[in-house]
C-alpha cells in the first residue's frame, strides 16, 4: 500500500500499526477528528506526502506546522515525541540550555581577566521598598493564547548620547533573532515608562476588536493591520523577486489560527503592546527616556521569559556601560546626561524595580526579579539586593 486517502471522515485515531506499511508514500487524513499523531508515522520510511490538516490536535504547536510546514519537518518533529508527550520541549530545552550554557563559557573566558569591582552593577527595588511599585494584571482568557509574561522597571538607562539609542533597538533585533528564536520563543516588548499609565492587564481581545498605534502607524485594527502587513509581505517578494520576507513580515504567521490576539492594555484602555508582532507608537523608546518598562511574553514557557528579561538587562547595563566609557557626542547634553555625573569613571548601577503579575484576583503568578533571577548572567552581573 503506496497511497492512503482518508479525508473527511469521522477518523478519531491512528495507531501505532501505520509503521507496517513501508511502502507508504502518501497519506491523506485532513478534516477528521484527530486529537493526536502517532510517532510511528516517523517510522514510514519512503513517506513523502502527509496532509493532516483540518484535525484539532491537542498539540498546539504541531497544528502549526501541519498547516504550514512540510512533511518531512513534521516527521522530524513526531520522531522527537512531540511537544504534548514532553520529549520535545525538554529537546528543545536541552538546545536552549546547551546554547546559554556555550554563550555563558564565551562569556567567562572573555571576562577571566576583569575583576569583580569592574563587573556590571544592577541594584534590585524590592517590591517592600518601592512606594509605588508597577502591577500587571493576566485576564483569564490569555492562557489558551500566549499564557506567559514576565515584566519589570529599569532605571538609569542613558540613551542620550550619540548613536546610543540606534544600539538599543540594535540589541533588541539581535536578542528576537538569536535567544528569542525569531520571535517563536518569546517576544521583547520595551515601554517609556514615563508613557506607561498604570495599572496595567494582559488580556485578550478579538482581531477585529483589538486597535493599537503600532510603531511609526496610524491607529488601526489588528486584523487590518495583519491584511496590510501580507499586502506588503508580497509586495516585497515581488520587488525583490525572491520567497524571504524581512521585519515584521516574519512573523505574521506566529498569530494562524488565534480566535483572540494577545494584547497588553493601560488604564486609559490603550493597547500598548500587541504581541508577537509590534508595541505601541503611544510608549515608543526615544533619545530623552530614562526609565524603562521591560516586558516579555511566550507561548512556550515562563522560564524562557526570565532567561530572556536576563539577558536583556545584561545588553543593556552593558550598552549604557559602553555609552559612558566611550562619551559619544560633544557639549553640554552629553555631559550632563552621564549616568554618574561629568567626568565619572566610577560604576553605576542601573536599578531594577520589581514588578507583579497576578490573576484578576490579585494572587501572585510570577515576581521578577526574584531571588534566583538573573543567575545565568551572574558572570557579568553584580546583583544587589
Amino acid at each position: 500500500l503506496s497511497r492512503l486517502e482518508a479525508a473527511d471522515n469521522e477518523v478519531a485515531e491512528l495507531g501505532a500499526d501505520i509503521a507496517a506499511l513501508p511502502a507508504l508514500k502518501s497519506l491523506d487524513v485532513a478534516n477528521n477528528q484527530l486529537r493526536e499523531l502517532p510517532s510511528a508515522l516517523a517510522d514510514c520510511p519512503r513517506l513523502k506526502e502527509a496532509n493532516f490538516r483540518g484535525n484539532q490536535l491537542r498539540d498546539k504547536r504541531l497544528e502549526k506546522m501541519v498547516n504550514g510546514c512540510q512533511t518531512k519537518a513534521i516527521l522530524e518533529y513526531l520522531r522527537a515525541g512531540g511537544r504534548g508527550k514532553g520529549k520535545a520541549e525538554s529537546a528543545r530545552e536541552e538546545v536552549r540550555k546547551k546554547k546559554r550554557e556555550k554563550q555563558q563559557k564565551k562569556d567567562d573566558g572573555e571576562q577571566d581577566e576583569v575583576e569583580e569591582v569592574t563587573k556590571l552593577l544592577v541594584k534590585v527595588l524590592h517590591v517592600a521598598e518601592n512606594p509605588a511599585p508597577l502591577v500587571v494584571k493576566v485576564s483569564p482568557g490569555i492562557k489558551d493564547v500566549r499564557p506567559f509574561i514576565v515584566c519589570c522597571v529599569l532605571k538609569g538607562v542613558n540613551l542620550v548620547p550619540g548613536n546610543a539609542l540606534k544600539r538599543f533597538l540594535s540589541v533588541q533585533t539581535k536578542l528576537h533573532e538569536d535567544i528569542c528564536e525569531r520571535r517563536t520563543a518569546a517576544t521583547i516588548a520595551t515601554h517609556d515608562l514615563q508613557l506607561v499609565k498604570a495599572p496595567l492587564i494582559y488580556d485578550v481581545e478579538p482581531p477585529d476588536e483589538l486597535k493599537i498605534t503600532p510603531l511609526g502607524r496610524k491607529e488601526i485594527k489588528a486584523k487590518d493591520l495583519l491584511r496590510q502587513l501580507h499586502l506588503e509581505a508580497e509586495e516585497q517578494r515581488k520587488q525583490k523577486k525572491r520567497q524571504n520576507v524581512s521585519g515584521l513580515h516574519r512573523y505574521l504567521q506566529l498569530l494562524d489560527g488565534k480566535d483572540n490576539y494577545p494584547c497588553l492594555v493601560d488604564a486609559e484602555g490603550a493597547v500598548i503592546s500587541f504581541p508577537p508582532i509590534t508595541n505601541s507608537e503611544k510608549t515608543k523608546i526615544r533619545k530623552d527616556t530614562r526609565d524603562l518598562l521591560l516586558e516579555v511574553t511566550s507561548d512556550t514557557s515562563l522560564q524562557i521569559c526570565k532567561d530572556v528579561m536576563d539577558t536583556l538587562i545584561l545588553k543593556i547595563a552593558e550598552l549604557n556601560r559602553f555609552t559612558l566609557e566611550n562619551r559619544e557626542g560633544s557639549g553640554s547634553e552629553t555631559e550632563a546626561d552621564a549616568p554618574c555625573g561629568p567626568g565619572s569613571s566610577e560604576p553605576c548601577p542601573l536599578v531594577v524595580e520589581q514588578v507583579r503579575v497576578v490573576d484578576m484576583d490579585g494572587n501572585l503568578k510570577v515576581l521578577y526579579p526574584s531571588k534566583t533571577d538573573l543567575a545565568t548572567v551572574s558572570s557579568l552581573l553584580t546583583v544587589i539586593r
